[in-house]
């Protein structure tokens, strides 16, 4: 078995470098394990005493996510894990668990001082080994978050998209509907007698009602008795189908003066047809306007999430208005913001020059800083986040601030830290904010944070050329 041991070892990648007498006193100094398929190799929280090395079989690897197991690696044949020297990982952070009958050489920590003091190629290939995982996993803790804010934001504009495209769907519905009661219409508007100038009269009045819409404004009782008195007039003036004609006529502030005025310049048996006419007319504008609007929110939304990502510049740094990306992230957050009834104040400078950014980066800081101060009001009552934008002497500065229950002051300093997070599994990596970070010190700024309980401000600060 030593023989097998040790023929493994030299196959393996890390230790192409390491002469064999070193690969022998590992073998020499270790032991092996063996665990049947489902079995738990580790647990979490379980003491990392050992340097393992896998020599048969697989070890699934999965963390614990919103209370059950989330599978996210697995460990093969001649792979490294376990504790490395100078490592000061203690404890396992997640579970292993056997695939298939798996052998597992392992050397207890006890031995490490001989080997880092003997043992140099072998040290040093364990070390940079070290590395090499310090740098996957961030790189796929990274991913995560990249990949958790895409979540969030699809989340974010499918609700948004929700309501303007039902409202496209519902409207053209409507109009169908609407537009296939026209051919009987028809024939009474076309056995109409009457004069120009009564027919002017009409179209003075159906499209002067549109033009006006929405400049008066009127209370729910003043709206119903509005309502009542068209529904009366209606039904003694023997109109058919009244109740169906009130509530455009209210909508388009059509009054029981105006149908008399009509009704005069009318022989009786034109009038039921001409007031259907104008009935027609009003409901579809009315719906063609619903239907414009709904497609404006969602070509709004469109834009944003091009100006969000940027997709249609390289990655460089150009003069950009820091204001419309802020205005973009908020939109892409906008369903946030309402669900926890947050009020927003934006006290933006109005004459701030454009600064040299990274256009697509610099959204990526904004998303984090307002996302984080939003979750921090989640559940309170009266939330509100204040940004605020400033030039000092050659400095673009940005305060984002909310009224959540603050940062502990012994937990300010870490934030920044890589893999820190006070948010409960699932809802956080640890990375936003060392983004956030490296971001600004990419434009050659800073970004601090001032907390204290029902007031957290993170101030980023950069030159106006980076």
């Amino acid at each position: 078995m030593e023989q097998e041991v040790l023929a493994i070892l030299k196959d393996i990648r890390e230790f192409a470098k390491v002469p064999a007498h070193q690969l022998q006193w590992l073998v020499d100094h270790g032991n092996i394990t063996t665990y049947s398929d489902g079995e738990k190799v580790f647990r979490k929280g379980d003491a990392i005493d050992n340097l393992r090395i896998v020599l048969h079989g697989e070890v699934g690897f999965y963390m614990e996510q919103a209370g059950s197991l989330r599978y996210v690696d697995v460990i093969i044949p001649g792979e490294i894990t376990g504790l490395l020297p100078y490592s000061r990982l203690k404890n396992s952070p997640a579970e292993g668990i056997a695939r298939g009958e798996v052998t597992i050489f392992n050397l207890h920590r006890e031995h490490f001082k001989e080997m880092i003091s003997s043992h140099y190629e072998l040290t040093e290939s364990l070390v940079h080994c070290m590395t090499d995982r310090v740098r996957d996993f961030t790189k796929q803790q990274q991913q995560n978050d990249k990949m958790m804010a895409l979540g969030k934001l699809s989340a974010g504009l499918a609700h948004e998209l929700n309501n303007p495209s039902a409202a496209v769907i519902r409207g053209a519905h409507e109009l169908k509907k609407h537009l296939a009661n026209l051919p009987e219409r028809f024939k009474g508007v076309i056995r109409i007698r009457t004069t120009e100038e009564i027919v002017d009269w009409v179209n003075d009045l159906v499209f002067g009602k549109i033009a006006a819409a929405g400049q008066q404004t009127f209370s729910m009782s003043e709206r119903m008795d509005q309502e009542d008195a068209l529904l009366d007039w209606l039904e003694q003036n023997n109109i058919p189908d009244a109740d169906e004609l009130i509530e455009s006529f209210a909508d388009f502030n059509v009054t029981t003066a105006d149908l008399e005025d009509l009704k005069k310049r009318l022989r009786p048996d034109d009038c039921p047809a001409v007031i259907h006419w104008l009935n027609q007319v009003m409901i579809t504008e009315r719906l063609v306007n619903e239907i414009a609007e709904a497609s404006k929110r969602i070509n709004t939304l469109v834009t944003s999430v091009k100006s969000y990502t940027h997709m249609d510049q390289n990655p460089e740094k150009v003069r950009a208005d820091i204001h419309e990306g802020i205005r973009t992230t908020l939109t892409m957050l906008n369903h946030k913001i309402k669900r926890n009834n947050v009020t927003l104040m934006q006290k933006f400078q109005q004459d701030l020059p454009k600064p040299m950014i990274l256009v697509s980066a610099m959204n990526q800081v904004w998303t984090n800083l307002i996302d984080n101060a939003i979750d921090a009001m989640e559940g309170r009552e009266g939330s509100v986040l204040e940004i605020r934008t400033e030039k000092d002497r050659e400095f673009i500065l940005v305060y984002i601030t909310d009224n959540g229950p603050g940062i502990p002051a012994a937990l300010q300093d870490k934030i920044f830290d890589p893999f820190f997070t006070t948010k409960p599994i699932g809802k956080g990596t640890g990375l936003g904010l060392e983004v956030v970070r490296q971001i600004i010190r990419q434009h050659n700024g800073e970004v601090t944070v001032a907390s204290e309980p029902g007031k957290t401000t993170f101030r980023v600060c950069f030159p106006e050329v980076s």
